[in-house]
């Protein structure tokens, strides 16, 4: 166990509040919720420890999140969200930027899109970067605002994916989050005009780690997974313990006995517990294997990043389907506001992400399956 793990822990019932407090008013995570995960160092859970973050590892990073997110999935998913971002800076970048965004206080809180929305023109030292971009969660309270970028070479050099941050100053930001569940993540749309320093710049495919363990030779994607998978390991813990508390006093209108009682219910409820314990399973052992690839010095795998993130779109997906069936059952009760009504939204918001998406997970699953062994 972490200091971070009982920090979560500790704000528990704190962020839960605070939750509820942002969901009545309709605005972000509230100033509390921010300035308490960030003095205790929550931000910081897979920042380089040569950057002053934590760098717990892949399972330890998990646990973190998860509590967060068993917290509230918009807290949860807006802290795994800059934690990870920042992570790929601490340990990718020069150390100039290391040292002017990271310097010796708390961890910086990163937000934005890092899909290649923008152009990037190359000048000298410096990238002239335009783009408009989407899912700025956090945006808020950050810092430092990414956008992703295809290069425009004017000396004929193919174009690269790069990463870039701007201080948060220099987005415009537009609003455009009316949405059905992670309300609180803010996760509007913005927009870059700026002139960028390359050494607040890496490219995605050819980056250098400067600073860290081997684990960050995962690369960007596998690491952004383990905030996806630690996010949805927390809110179906909690939507499955919300269901379960409400059942123990609820008693539909047909019902002679309390929905506890209620065989259809039990079963489901213990499907849904099934879910989550056997999706944890696969979660763990998969990044276990991934990351104790890298630590033998062999980067990625891509069969094993293959496990990771399929293990972690099928919790999700089936985690939307479980909590449904739940919902179902409990009735009128789970219209109202609550933690099983946020449970329920978030998880249908967060299902939509691109690294959870079936389309682009489990076509290409199925096709490793489907090929021939060598």
């Amino acid at each position: 166990m972490t200091a971070l793990l009982d920090a979560a822990r500790d704000l528990f019932e704190t962020l839960d509040a605070e939750a509820a407090i942002a969901e009545e008013a309709g605005t972000p995570m509230t100033d509390r919720a921010v300035a308490l995960c960030r003095d205790a160092g929550l931000y910081g859970t897979m920042i380089t420890r040569d950057a002053g973050g934590a760098e717990l590892t892949i399972g330890e990073s998990l646990d973190v999140f998860k509590e967060l997110a068993r917290a509230d999935g918009s807290t949860g998913w807006v802290v795994m969200a800059s934690s990870t971002a920042a992570a790929y800076f601490s340990a990718f970048c020069p150390d100039s930027f290391v040292q002017q965004a990271f310097g010796d206080g708390p961890a910086p809180l990163v937000a934005g899109q890092f899909a290649p929305n923008g152009v990037a023109v190359p000048d000298g030292d410096t990238y002239a970067i335009t783009g408009a971009y989407n899912f700025g969660s956090g945006i808020e309270h950050a810092d430092w605002v990414g956008c992703g970028s295809f290069t425009a070479p004017t000396d004929g050099t193919p174009a690269d994916y790069m990463f870039a941050v701007v201080p948060k100053e220099e987005a415009n930001i537009t609003g455009n989050w009316e949405v059905l569940g992670l309300r609180a993540t803010a996760s509007y749309d913005y927009s870059i005009d700026s002139t960028v320093p390359a050494d607040r710049t890496f490219s995605f495919g050819g980056h250098t780690r400067h600073r860290g363990g081997p684990m960050y030779d995962l690369g960007v994607l596998c690491l952004t997974e383990v905030g996806h998978a630690g996010w949805v390991l927390g809110v179906l813990r909690r939507a499955i313990d919300e269901a379960a508390l409400i059942a123990r006093s609820k008693q539909r209108m047909t019902g002679k006995t309390t929905l506890a009682d209620d065989p259809r219910f039990q079963y489901d409820l213990a499907m849904a517990e099934s879910t989550l314990q056997s999706g944890e399973l696969w979660i763990r052992d998969a990044f276990h294997r991934a990351e104790q690839h890298a630590m033998a010095g062999g980067g990625i795998d891509p069969a094993i990043d293959n496990d990771v993130r399929q293990s972690t779109t099928f919790l999700t997906q089936q985690a939307c389907r479980v909590v449904q069936d739940l919902y179902l059952h409990i009735g009128t009760t789970a219209l109202r506001d609550g933690p099983f009504q946020r449970c329920f939204r978030d998880l249908h918001a967060g299902s939509q992400h691109a690294m959870v998406s079936p389309a682009h997970t489990f076509e290409f699953a199925g096709r490793l399956l489907a090929e021939p062994e060598a």
